[in-house]
């Protein structure tokens, strides 16, 4: 029953919704992913640190890059091309190229309705922008119960059975201690909050991501002479053109779009909650940002995976098997034996900092919800660590048909929320063009131009010059209490 709802809900509503309004933020916004493609270098330049207690646009990056390139890198990958084929790996493609318009729209919004602590760290994401933006806290709560249950909780006992069984398969490594490893450290670094993941995911996302390239890289390096042909494999298969694969045109589409959505998680309303933290002069700027790691997510990673599966000779039509698997059998039959060790030890960085990505968005719900209170943090922290080592030793594979169909609400409600937000989007653009079209290079937000918008003044404040917002009061990020707008 659940993969009969799940098969509707991310087949029939989700991916015609993502596509569809992908399409439209792509046209409207006159391609804002194209357009200010190279400007994110720009942006990151100089924001490696902001000083203080602020995180930068750099850490918001590698944050959400933590939660971005995971599991669906190379298990989702390693399904979609042994269920579609290698045209599935276009559909995926295409839906990266509109789901960064979807990542750049979303993450604007949570900047822009981003709430201050007080202490130099912010908060923000779906629940805010409904809450602040649409004036309706209930469906904002819905939002971070969708949240917390999908990533704070299913999403990290299925990541810790996919590592610990991987650890088995190459090392040996009992299930449980894997588990209790990953438990251990996870714990460690939960304790000093969101700052502690930050330093985290500032260290390991690289590490992983370079690793993970180099020698996925190294592999389509030694077969370059095959990638041309490959590629064109590729384009005739997404459209039914290559005899092998032309019986797979239907699931290529569809294993395409499901996987590229859930891997790249444009619209999907996750990403917000980590764009939402960084201290940056322009909502816009920290969008292109989020954008750009949409690019890094399937342009490149998934890529990378596609590739090394394809031009191993070790995929045939109709593989049965896992994506761990087909991925550690691929890169084992071009270097050898130890090509499944290191599929196994880069699994296990993706899944560590998609754990803390995951654990983060958690917590951030149960503070729109409840507030701070310390009791139910440490409450939920056991909980998620608990989950993980007995997700370490059980299989969840119920649980993932759950967690696709609450993920797929989550997007549903995210997407609804953006459609209404579009027009405030588009100011928000329209002001960060404007600006950059004067010759600005940095473009500043000033709060003191959107009055009729519910903002946090401690994270916007009114530019020099500008009108002060003494009548409006910020809302503390502890509390869940609505803002009234000027």
């Amino acid at each position: 029953m659940l993969d009969v709802i799940n098969d509707f809900l991310s087949g029939k509503v989700l991916i015609p919704v993502v596509l569809g309004l992908g399409s439209y933020f792509t046209i409207r916004s006159r391609f804002v992913q194209f357009r200010y493609f190279l400007h994110a270098f720009s942006v990151l330049q100089g924001s490696w640190r902001t000083g203080g207690h602020h995180l930068s646009a750099f850490q918001a990056l590698t944050l959400s890059l933590a939660g971005r390139v995971g599991t669906g890198n190379i298990v989702g990958v390693g399904i979609a091309v042994s269920m579609g084929g290698p045209g599935a790996v276009f559909w995926m493609w295409m839906t990266a190229l509109l789901g960064m318009s979807s990542s750049f729209f979303e993450c604007t919004l949570g900047q822009l309705y981003k709430r201050s602590d007080g202490n130099g760290l912010y908060r923000g994401g779906p629940s805010w922008y409904i809450q602040h933006g649409l004036n309706k806290r209930g469906l904002g709560i819905i939002a971070a119960l969708l949240l917390l249950v999908t990533f704070g909780f299913a999403i990290n006992g299925l990541e810790s059975h996919a590592v610990s069984h991987s650890l088995k398969d190459a090392f040996g490594l009992a299930p449980m201690w894997s588990g209790l490893a990953l438990s251990l450290l996870l714990g460690a670094v939960f304790i000093g909050g969101i700052k502690r993941i930050a330093s985290v995911a500032d260290l390991l996302v690289p590490l992983k991501v370079l690793a993970y390239i180099g020698v996925t890289g190294y592999v389509i390096v030694l077969q370059f002479d095959q990638v041309p042909a490959m590629l064109m494999t590729i384009i005739r298969s997404a459209f039914g053109l290559d005899q092998v694969f032309g019986g797979l045109l239907g699931s290529a589409i569809i294993m395409g779009v499901r996987r590229g959505v859930f891997s790249n998680e444009a619209g999907l309303g996750s990403a917000p909650n980590v764009a939402s933290v960084a201290k940056i002069d322009h909502p816009a700027a920290q969008g292109v940002v989020q954008a750009f790691s949409v690019f890094v997510d399937t342009f490149v990673i998934c890529t990378c995976t596609a590739l090394l599966i394809l031009l191993s000779g070790f995929y045939s039509p109709g593989f049965e098997g896992d994506g761990v698997a087909l991925a550690q059998n691929s890169l084992a039959a071009v270097v050898g034996e130890w090509g499944r060790m290191f599929i196994s030890v880069v699994l296990a960085l993706f899944v560590f900092t998609a754990m803390l990505y995951n654990y983060y968005l958690g917590e951030n719900s149960l503070r729109f919800m409840f507030g701070t209170p310390r009791k139910t943090l440490l409450l939920y922290r056991s909980m998620v660590l608990v989950l993980v080592f007995w997700g370490s030793v059980e299989d969840l594979s119920t649980v993932l048909a759950f967690a696709d169909i609450t993920m797929t609400l989550l997007a549903l409600v995210n997407l609804v929320a953006m459609a209404l937000l579009f027009k405030i989007c588009m100011r928000i653009l329209r002001d960060y063009d404007n600006q950059r079209r004067a010759g600005i290079k940095t473009p500043i937000f000033d709060s003191s131009k959107f009055l009729d918008l519910d903002l946090d003044p401690l994270a916007w404040p009114p530019q020099s010059g500008a009108p002060h917002m003494a009548n409006r009061s910020a809302t503390p990020v502890s509390s869940g209490a609505s803002t009234q707008s000027a």
